[in-house]
């Protein structure tokens, strides 16, 4: 046996370095990481606050689903001109009183005063404080348009008012088409109304 050769019993296990950290080594990545902790928090904040301000549209929706799937059509048609009226009235909206954002949309209530401050009346020179419970015709017509991402029918107000007081007989003789369409142009007004903020 050669002397030069190493044995076994002469081999030392080798030494590892010490194990590499994850934790940020000087303090420009802890205020980068806190920068985004707080970045993460607000847009998370804000997804939530905009999801309990669209509560109101996310019920509306689904009335009006059950409205189209309803097996009494005259009374589905009758209520839709209603359904947009809460709708409406459960927009957020500046200048009215932000506790009742989209609140209830499917409580009925006897007055609607409770949407705006005592001190706050609708004045029909700013149409941004104009209360829609008080709103018909042209007024009526006005306002889903100025809501409204995608043009609305001319007639769109009159239709409404047709469901809500035409006769039985008128409303049971509507074309399926002609339905179909007013519940989609209803269900795309509630999907993607402008609300101001």
């Amino acid at each position: 046996m050669n002397p030069n050769i190493p044995s076994i019993e002469q081999l030392k296990e080798i030494a590892l370095p010490a194990p590499v950290s994850y934790a940020p080594q000087t303090w420009g990545w802890w205020v980068l990481l806190w920068l985004l902790v707080i970045a993460v928090l607000l847009v998370s904040a804000r997804r939530y606050w905009q999801w309990r301000r669209d509560r109101y549209r996310r019920e509306a929706l689904v009335r009006l689903a059950e409205l189209q799937n309803s097996d009494d059509p005259l009374n589905a048609l009758r209520e839709l001109p209603e359904l947009l009226k809460r709708v409406a009235l459960s927009m957020p909206s500046p200048g009215w009183n932000a506790n009742n954002v989209g609140a209830g949309l499917l409580a009925k209530t006897d007055s609607h005063s409770t949407l705006m401050s005592s001190d706050q009346t609708p004045s029909r020179a700013s149409p941004l404080r104009q209360n829609p419970a008080t709103l018909g015709g042209k007024d009526w017509q006005a306002f889903l348009v100025r809501h409204s991402a995608q043009p609305l029918p001319t007639d769109f107000s009159q239709q409404l008012a047709q469901l809500a007081y035409a006769p039985d007989t008128e409303l049971l003789a509507l074309p399926s088409d002609k339905r179909d369409q007013l519940f989609a142009t209803c269900k795309h007004w509630v999907e993607h109304h402008h609300v101001a903020a």
